[in-house]
């Protein structure tokens, strides 16, 4: 995934190999990473963002 500071919908999709459907099932269910609507409607997701809500995920029991 190129490392541009705003992602597309489309590249935080192919990052977790999942359908647009499922990303925006999590969206409506708040599991998503946060998203900045842009002027023209299409969604962002700023990298750090992403790094941070992918980082929550982790699983820490062992």
């Amino acid at each position: 995934m190129p490392r541009a500071e705003k992602l597309s919908i489309a590249d935080i999709c192919e990052d977790l190999d999942i359908s647009r459907s499922t990303f925006y099932d999590w969206r409506q269910k708040g599991r998503a990473p946060k998203c900045m609507r842009l002027p023209n409607g299409d969604l962002r997701v700023r990298r750090a963002e992403y790094d941070r809500w992918l980082s929550s995920l982790e699983d820490v029991t062992q």
